[in-house]
């Protein structure tokens, strides 16, 4: 049960991020954070969703005072090239017809806001996903059938997503779908919260 007197909040409106942090049986809120996620030029992707994690946690700190504030940002990197979401067929296709017969690395950035101290813990947790070789036919069939368009990688590795892959590794399979909760958990923990007691 949840004792805390702190509120938590989750700087999302993604609905994959939400039930992610459902199934721990946390009570929790959303709010849209609403911040610019331009990349700054050079900016390395470990660097990128750290500073845009932080960003979104960190932002709602006045409007939500004596919250903890959770914040995540996704990228994908395919052969060095920073990747984020296609929005349209046409992106998502180049997408993953560059990912086709490579290793794929996802990076996602947490932070944990302390909006009533004023701190964050942020971390990047990393998960490899390695494609097979993929036709064409099979590319276009499968964003036909999911419209992943809204997802970095131009998949979704918890529905029919799975068969584009050879092998999946990382520590945490929600990382991949964009919340790293066993990351999560620890410093929820480290701030009194536990979903066990």
């Amino acid at each position: 049960m949840q004792t805390l007197s702190k509120k938590i909040l989750l700087a999302s409106t993604s609905m994959y991020r939400k039930a992610l942090l459902a199934k721990t049986g946390l009570v929790f809120s959303c709010a849209s954070p609403n911040i610019d996620e331009t990349p700054v030029a050079g900016e390395k992707p470990d660097e990128l969703v750290k500073r845009l994690a932080q960003s979104k946690a960190s932002v709602l700190g006045d409007e939500y005072p004596e919250h903890l504030i959770i914040g995540s940002d996704q990228v994908c990197v395919i052969e060095g090239h920073i990747t984020g979401k296609p929005h349209t067929f046409e992106n998502a296709f180049r997408q993953l017809r560059a990912a086709s017969g490579r290793t794929v690395t996802f990076y996602t950035g947490l932070s944990l806001y302390d909006s009533h101290k004023r701190q964050a813990q942020t971390l990047c947790e990393t998960f490899d996903v390695v494609f097979r070789e993929l036709s064409d036919a099979e590319i276009s069939g499968y964003l036909h059938r999911e419209q992943p368009y809204d997802c970095a990688g131009s998949f979704k590795s918890e529905g029919l997503g799975i068969t584009l892959f050879n092998s999946l590794s990382g520590r945490d399979p929600n990382t991949l779908i964009g919340l790293p909760l066993i990351a999560l958990l620890d410093l929820l923990r480290a701030h009194g919260v536990n979903p066990l007691l």
